[in-house]
């Protein structure tokens, strides 16, 4: 699985790294950075819940 971001569209509001602190950090520049771009299946469901949490539907799984 590969996770994937629109940062045309990702606001950095920090809503999925309250969901999956192990892919995903806003830093104090504001900007989001996926910290691991093909993570575990066993993190699956917590991304998924990311995916559906985003309020700009930025952020999409693959695979």
């Amino acid at each position: 699985m590969k996770v994937e971001v629109d940062f045309d569209l990702c606001e950095s509001n920090a809503v999925c790294m309250g969901i999956a602190p192990e892919v995903f950090e806003v830093r104090d520049d504001d900007f989001l950075y996926i910290l691991d771009e093909n993570p575990g299946e066993e993190l699956r469901p917590k991304l998924e819940e990311a995916v559906q949490a985003c309020p700009r539907a930025a952020i999409k799984l693959v695979g």
